[in-house]
């Protein structure tokens, strides 16, 4: 499917509507993020924001919603309808540069972007999050869920659960 070009003004509100924060993470806007995905004007007045929320059952996306509604009727707009859009899938490589400059600032890990082809690199070493040593050790191959393994640090001694690399 082919989507026609946006016109200035969707261009312009778009861009507005990217820079909401995140409410759960309000060091990262919801551009950077990738979440806002499409904004079109259906009349005069009348603009259809389409957002992908980082999960299916996110618990912030009337919280989002919300705030580009507000942040979009300040700028004169009547009419504003956020609608929530599943597929294409959100994927952490919607995150932007900034984005992940921004989570990595704040404490967070950010994921490491995936190849638009070929191969998923893996690392061997899984950094610690409590004292950042690259040395640890696995103690289990699952933890909680089968997503995670369970591991420690050798220098500081601490398990953490590690998000398995797929």
């Amino acid at each position: 499917m082919v989507t026609a070009a946006r016109t200035p003004l969707e261009e312009r509100l778009l861009e507005l509507a990217g820079t909401v924060p995140d409410p759960e993470l309000p060091m990262v806007t919801l551009r950077e993020l990738g979440i806002v995905r499409d904004v079109r004007m259906s009349a005069p007045g009348r603009v259809q924001v389409e957002i992908t929320p980082t999960y299916t059952g996110c618990p912030a996306v009337e919280a989002m919603s919300s705030d580009i509604e507000e942040l979009l009727h300040a700028e004169g707009v009547a009419e504003v309808t956020v609608r929530t859009v599943l597929a294409p899938a959100w994927s952490t490589d919607d995150i932007t540069a900034e984005g992940r400059r921004k989570l990595a600032e704040s404490g967070i890990a950010p994921p490491r972007p995936q190849p638009a082809d070929g191969p998923i690199p893996l690392t061997l070493a899984v950094r610690c999050p409590h004292c950042g040593s690259t040395e640890t050790e696995l103690l289990s191959r699952f933890s909680s869920t089968a997503c995670k393994a369970l591991r420690r640090c050798v220098s500081c001694r601490e398990p953490f659960d590690h998000f398995k690399e797929l």
